[in-house]
This record gives structure tokens, sequence and C-alpha cells, in this order.
């Protein structure tokens, strides 16, 4: 959420901001309109209160302060009834009233974006920054990953529709074992790049998904579970963000970095069509998630910090790969800034994403109260929060098993996960 201060000090940044997004500016001007009505109401509420200790201190100077209270009661009573009428205003159209118009405005407006944010009107205009890695030559034409995987015995989709209908999938044999490789390389690497892992509930409260930032902007992607008031959690970045909320952190703690790997849900709303077939679109998916707290100045470093180590995994592993700055159109609601690393799949001759790494700021941190002291008098400022996915188990699955695929239908496991799988390849049983 974005601070108000902010957004009346200089409402054209936050303009600009939004038309390099795609969005109607003409939102500032509700919210100017609906911060107005409550400063005069704010304003008016003062007056009230000023008149009525003016009256209090008059009586307390009277000689005869009885007959004085007496003589002013019907306005003091009247003050009162005014007073509390004025709270009741202020408290209801206020932008810490939950249910506020005002409230609502600024919820649905996203993050300021970053200077260096491209502009551009779809992904088709972010920003390549590099690219590793040489795209595999083969003799033969290469598969792509579900037929790989059916032929081998390791993907099964027919049976998983059969449990749990469309965009769900099974993994057997190799392929859970190679999914388990995967997410223990990835959360050791972690822990060696000092991230502290955490296992989190799977389910969380609504106040949990807000203070984050998807709701109210993406509740159709959630599931949910309506009787408990619990939502399955699309990304695992969601409770380790709000981890530390309501809390008061002391500098010298900052940064922190946390980790954890999870399943993550979502609806896939919006969805049709795309990516039907294989792993690269489900309802159920594991990830590695990595997530940051820093002081204000630290977390532009934090970023290529967070990109590093997401593309040290892709490195390690020998998969192709680039690196994308997302233009204005492309970022993310919470974000101010996202890095995109996306792998080379030979069955489809393109980069699809694998992680996307993003920078949100204090957007995140004001709406979770996740707050730091640089010294004991010092004042309270918010965190900046950054997040990103290092990496997506069942996408890294997909690439391995289109760059690594081998003439003779099987396919090469990357040295770096040999000890965690213990074999190096993947042969039909």
């Amino acid at each position: 959420m974005l601070d108000i201060a902010l957004i009346r000090r200089d409402p054209d940044r936050v303009r600009r901001s939004l038309r390099r997004r795609g969005i109607d500016s003409a939102i500032v001007a509700d919210l100017l309109r609906l911060d107005a009505e409550f400063r005069n109401a704010l304003g008016e509420l003062e007056r009230l209160q000023s008149q009525r200790n003016a009256l209090s201190a008059q009586i307390g100077r009277a000689a005869d302060k009885a007959a004085a209270a007496d003589e002013h009661r019907n306005a003091l009573d009247a003050l009162k009834a005014q007073i509390e009428s004025a709270q009741t205003m202020v408290a209801a159209t206020g932008p810490d009233a939950s249910a506020s118009p005002l409230a609502e405005v600024l919820q649905n407006i996203p993050n300021l974006l970053d200077d260096a944010v491209p502009d551009g009107a779809s992904a088709a205009d972010n920003a390549v920054l590099r690219t590793w890695g040489a795209p595999p030559a083969f003799d033969f034409s290469p598969k792509p990953h579900w037929e790989i995987g059916t032929s081998l015995g390791i993907l099964d989709f027919e049976r998983a529709v059969k449990l749990s209908g469309s965009r769900f999938s099974i993994l057997s044999g190799a392929g859970a074992r190679l999914s388990r490789a995967l997410a223990t390389f990835f959360l050791e690497r972690a822990a060696r790049n000092e991230y502290t892992e955490v296992a989190p509930p799977y389910l969380v409260t609504r106040d949990t998904m807000w203070s984050t930032g998807q709701l109210t902007k993406f509740s159709d992607q959630m599931f949910f579970d309506q009787a408990a008031d619990l939502f399955m959690i699309p990304t695992s970045e969601v409770p380790l963000t709000a981890l530390r909320a309501d809390e008061v952190l002391d500098f010298g703690e900052l940064p922190k970095r946390y980790t954890a790997y999870s399943p993550c849900f979502r609806k896939e709303a919006g969805a049709a069509g795309k990516d039907t077939r294989g792993l690269m679109r489900q309802h159920q998916f594991e990830k590695v998630e990595l997530v940051w707290l820093t002081a204000p100045e630290g977390s532009d470093a934090a970023l290529e910090r967070l990109v590093a180590d997401a593309e040290s995994l892709l490195q390690e592993l020998g998969l192709p790969y680039r690196a994308v700055a997302l233009c204005g159109t492309d970022v993310g609601f919470n974000a101010a800034k996202t890095i995109d690393l996306e792998v080379w799949l030979p069955s489809q001759g393109v980069y699809r994403e694998i992680s996307s790494c993003s920078n949100c700021t204090d957007f995140q941190a004001r709406r979770a109260n996740i707050r730091f002291r640089r010294d004991t008098k010092g004042k309270l400022e918010f965190v900046h929060t950054l997040n990103g996915s290092a990496l997506a188990i069942g996408r890294t699955l997909v690439a391995i098993l289109e760059n690594c695929q081998q003439a003779d239908g099987s396919v090469r496991i990357p040295s770096a996960l040999v000890p965690h799988f213990g074999a190096d390849r993947i042969v039909r049983s």
C-alpha cells in the first residue's frame, strides 16, 4: 500500500506510474477527493474538541466551578454529541478504516514503479539484460516434456485427471525422486547463501493474504475454504513476508533472509487455452521461495543479490536462460521492479519464466506493518520486502527433461543433482 502522505505531496508522480502501468490515472483524483472529505471531517473534529477544551478550561478558572458547570452544561452536552458524531465520521472515512471508500481506493493503487523499469505496452517490450548458456543442439527432433515423461513412465496425466480434474499431474518413480532432489538442492543452496529455512502453514488467514497484497485484487486466483475462512497459499511469499507482521525489528537484524519449500495453489483464472498440456501451468505446484526484509537503502542491492542467487541455480544445473527486466505494464501489483529469469525450452523454441524476483519497496511492509528502528531512540521506519522463486520445481523439471533429453529416450541428470538424485540419468524402467 502506498503512503497516502506521498500521494498528497506528489500526486503527479503517482499518475505517471499508473500511466506507465497502463492504468487510468483518474483514480488519483478520486483518492484526493475522498481524502479531502476525510481531512475536512478530521478538521471539524479537532475544531469541536478545541471548543470543548476551551469551555472546560473556562469552567476550571471560575470561582464557583459548580455554578459554571451548571451554566454551560447544555453547551457541553451539545459539544459531546457533536464530537461523537464527528469521531464516527472520521473513523468511517479515514484511510485506516477497512470499509471506507478512501481505504478501498488506496488499497487498489499498485506500487510506484522504479525509474529503471522500462516502458512498454506488453511483455514484448520487456528488456533482455543478459543471456547465459547456449541452447542445446540436437541431432534429432526434441520432444516436449510431457511426451518424454510419459514415455519414461514418470509422468501420469490421465490418472491425475481421474483423481482431480484438469491442470493436475502425478509424478512417480524417478519423476517424484527428481522433484524431491530439486527441492533438496535448492534448499541446501539457500542455506549456503544464509537464508533461514521456514516450514510455513499452507492455509493462511484473510488478513495475511491482504497484508501481502494478494487481496482483494487477486481473490479470483485463489482457493478458499469458506467455512474456515482460510486461503490456500498461491506462493510461500505470503507466509514468509507476513512472518514478521506487526513487529518492530532492530536495525542490526537486517537484512532478514527466509526460504521455504511449499506447494502452491492457484485457480489459473483467465488461463483457458494456455499451456493446456504438461506441467507449465498447474493448479498445484511446488517451488522454493526466497524473501528478504531489508532497510530501504539496501533493497536495490538486495534485488541484485536475490537475482544472482536464483541465477546460480540455473548455472549449476547447466540450463540456458536469460534475465529480463519487466516493462511497466508487466510488473506485478506489489512490485516496484521485477527481474524474470526465463529458461530455454527446446520443444517450444522459446524462453519461459522460471523465476520472478521483485523489489516491493515498503508497499507490503505498510500493509503488514513490519517496521524497524535504527537505534533505541530512532523513529519507526518500514522495511523493504523482496521475493523471488529459486526455483519453481515443476518448471525446472520441465527444463531438465527437455534440455537434457537424449536420442535413446533417456534423460541426463545435471551433475550437480546426481548426489541428490542418486543416478546420472533417467531411463525407462
